[in-house]
């Protein structure tokens, strides 16, 4: 049995058709247990899979997420997680897929080569927390995969919150300046094909998840032509950007979807 936390979140509810059971506050279509990282363990009986998406922190914002309150932030993400974690290792859960984030590595210059094999080196909080979980995870008695995603794009479902995209695209078409910014990204349904790979996995450690370095005057540029939108799109960013490595992902036949999968997503985004 698979169980997933955060399937309501912007990333969580790609991952929700895995689940045959979700942990949160609120039921989204599938069992439910009522749950939260800042209450008790939950109760993970005949579980043998655990997916950690859910994470606590200001709307919009997963760097600088903590807001004006750092120790309600590590509380719940970090030490919630570890009461989840030990709980899990406990109860007999095989298997632990924790949502990370590319951000562990946020402390390195950009234009940094990030391999799976490379050390942590987070500079925000959010980097650091996510870094300190997955030490935690990785020194428990199972399997402990930690899913280093670049940022998770996609239309949302109607009980998740607005897609990331959703204020950029409201200023673009607004007239309003936008400044220029490029990124790696990755769809969601990328995101969804890796962790189904990766529910079979004996070997823990870290896995890296990216599909493609995108220029908001590409992404902008091409909201122009569905939309018929008259603003012209910020100029090409000219910041490098550090890639990450998915060599793991790859060598199981991950293909992600690439511009295609871009283009063929933003009609319902707008």
């Amino acid at each position: 049995m698979i169980a997933l936390t955060g399937a309501t979140g912007l990333v969580g509810q790609w991952l929700l058709p895995l689940a045959d059971v979700t942990l949160g506050r609120q039921p989204c279509g599938k069992p439910w247990q009522r749950w939260s990282l800042t209450g008790p363990a939950p109760d993970l009986t005949g579980v043998t899979t655990l997916i950690h998406a859910a994470f606590h922190h200001a709307p919009g914002k997963y760097r600088g997420g903590e807001g004006d309150d750092p120790d309600a932030f590590i509380a719940a993400n970090l030490h919630g997680t570890l009461r989840l974690f030990t709980a899990a290792a406990a109860q007999g859960v095989e298997r632990i897929l924790f949502l990370s984030s590319r951000a562990v590595f946020d402390g390195l210059p950009e234009g940094t080569d990030l391999p799976e094999t490379r050390a942590p080196n987070p500079k925000s909080l959010y980097g650091q927390v996510k870094a300190q979980a997955e030490d935690l995870l990785f020194d428990l008695p199972l399997t402990g995969l930690s899913l280093r995603a670049t940022g998770i794009y996609g239309p949302s479902a109607p009980s998740a919150p607005p897609h990331k995209w959703t204020t950029l695209f409201a200023d673009h078409r607004a007239g309003r300046p936008i400044a220029p910014r490029r990124g790696t990204e990755l769809h969601g349904q990328d995101l969804t094909q890796a962790a189904r790979l990766l529910l079979t996995q004996t070997q823990g450690g870290p896995v890296h998840l990216s599909d493609m370095i995108l220029d908001r005057h590409d992404l902008l540029t091409e909201v122009n032509r569905l939309t018929g939108c008259p603003h012209p799109p910020p100029p090409c960013a000219d910041t490098p950007v550090s890639p990450l490595s998915c060599d793991r992902l790859h060598a199981l036949g991950w293909h992600p979807g690439g511009m295609a999968r871009l283009k063929a997503a933003l009609p319902a985004m707008l």
